[in-house]
């Protein structure tokens, strides 16, 4: 899914940024076709691809089976980043990506 990136905010991504902000949060990043990849708590597999200074996109597989605690640790992990990638607060990605669902652009 795509996520839109605060102005401003894109550029500090750019190069090893990226990277670098996935290593702080998650610890261990690999390079998979151009995209960072990484898996924590009951995340399996967490992908991000820089698209443009404005956009990022993000693909997450997680383990159903997994316990609260790891639940509980992934959300948190995952907010954390999309807040400091995107520069946009959980609730204001989801009233954005309403909105764009609301015009069809998903």
């Amino acid at each position: 899914m795509d996520f839109d990136i605060k102005k401003g905010k894109g550029a500090a991504l750019e190069g090893d940024g990226l990277k670098n902000l996935m290593k702080d949060i998650f610890g261990k990043v690999t390079e998979e076709n151009g995209a960072y990849v990484t898996s924590f708590g009951a995340t399996t597999r967490f992908e991000v691809k820089l698209v443009s200074k404005s956009i990022l996109s993000v693909t997450s597989t997680s383990d159903k089976g997994a316990s609260i605690e790891a639940m509980k640790e992934s959300n948190q992990k995952y907010n954390e980043f999309m807040e400091k990638a995107t520069g946009f607060s959980t609730k204001e990605r989801s009233k954005r990506l309403q909105k764009k669902a609301k015009e069809g652009k998903l």
